[in-house]
């Protein structure tokens, strides 16, 4: 199946066709968690013959992978038609819930509308810490509930858990939970910005010996030794590399037509509303720029020996101010998977000296200092 997804994914690249998408229904949620990067507030969401309007140029465009997301998807009653004409397409289509409204009626109708999977966020195994960041009470049995409904009706399930310091220490339990229910289980410990530029939920995030940790942890990364290995040396290949989908195949769209290069990217490059999709997606300015950046393009990144491993998200670097330049949340990741600091690092530390980071770096052949 790999194989596949790749061969898929090169030829769309080929052929500048949008592989995936995620649609946004709507930014209204039941849920007020601590970390979301959404206004929750309805500022004019596109109406249901809008949004199938925009699920038939997506279709005519070649998108075959949808994830429907929100908000919370089931805050609009017009959610289920909406479903069923995108399965009408035949897009292969993902949900996003947190799962609180679902009974056996919604259960059902996912199961027989053939979606392809349903994602759950659930932030801890424990009541009182997952309710508040939710800030929501009860939601924690309400989503475990919701996902035993899908789960019992053969639905793949896949709880994911964003790691933040409220739920740091209880990776280990929703792990074991989602191995009880039947479902799996991802982790993520980035904590995205809000759209609006407002970069303070980031706080929220884990770094240093917490960030460490996740990464030596064989049950959550696989095998460590690979995992952590140093980076090797840089070459053209490398540079050469497509930074991520987004642009390439990949985009998403919010509940008022916007469309941006993706969920963590806020480059506004056009709304369906004004302009069709694919008028957007081939002819965007801003989409074109995204499409033509190369980690040689990157003045920071192209010297550093973490290029061809690193996670580097343009769509965090331009919340940090420069698509071109470094992301520091992924710095951070890169040195605490392998112990050496990023160029980016390695030239911040220089202007503000860091001596227990300047030895490190010194003692690390794989990164060179000037």
């Amino acid at each position: 199946m790999n194989v596949l997804m790749e061969e898929m994914n090169r030829r769309a690249v080929a052929l500048g066709v949008p592989l995936g998408v995620q649609l946004d229904v709507t930014y209204r949620c039941n849920e007020r968690c601590v970390h979301c990067y959404l206004d929750h507030d309805d500022h004019g969401e596109m109406t249901t013959a809008e949004i199938r309007g925009v699920l038939d140029q997506l279709a005519a465009a070649g998108v075959f992978f949808l994830t429907l997301s929100g908000g919370e998807v089931l805050m609009r009653m017009d959610f289920f038609p909406i479903l069923e004409y995108a399965r009408l397409l035949m897009f292969c289509v993902k949900i996003k819930t947190n799962a609180f409204m679902i009974r056996e009626s919604q259960a059902d109708r996912i199961r027989d509308l053939g979606v392809q999977s349903v994602q759950v966020s659930i932030y801890s195994h424990r009541p009182e810490v997952h309710d508040a960041i939710t800030k929501l009470p009860g939601s924690l049995k309400r989503s475990i509930a919701g996902i035993r409904l899908l789960q019992a009706r053969g639905l793949k399930v896949i709880i994911a858990n964003v790691l933040m310091r409220q739920n740091y220490s209880d990776y280990a339990g929703v792990k074991a939970l989602a191995q009880e229910l039947g479902v799996e289980y991802t982790i993520d410990p980035t904590v995205t910005p809000r759209m609006d530029g407002d970069r303070g939920i980031v706080a929220l995030g884990i770094g240093g010996d917490d960030l460490r940790q996740v990464f030596r942890n064989p049950d959550l990364v696989g095998n460590v030794e690979e995992f952590c290995a140093p980076p090797s040396a840089v070459n053209d290949e490398a540079l050469d590399e497509l930074p991520c989908s987004a642009s390439h195949t990949f985009c998403y769209i919010s509940p008022y037509g916007d469309v941006f290069p993706c969920v963590q990217f806020p480059l506004p490059t056009g709304n369906v509303r004004q302009q069709r999709f694919l008028e957007i997606w081939r002819h965007s300015p801003q989409m074109n720029e995204v499409r033509s950046i190369r980690p040689r393009n990157l003045p920071v990144c192209s010297t550093c020996s973490h290029v061809g491993t690193c996670t580097r998200c343009p769509g965090l670097a331009y919340m940090e101010g420069n698509m071109r330049g470094p992301s520091s949340q992924d710095c951070e990741k890169s040195f605490a998977r392998t112990g050496i600091p990023s160029a980016n690092m390695i030239l911040k530390s220089a202007s503000r000296p860091n001596p227990s980071l300047v030895q490190i770096a010194l003692r690390s052949s794989a990164v060179p200092v000037s």
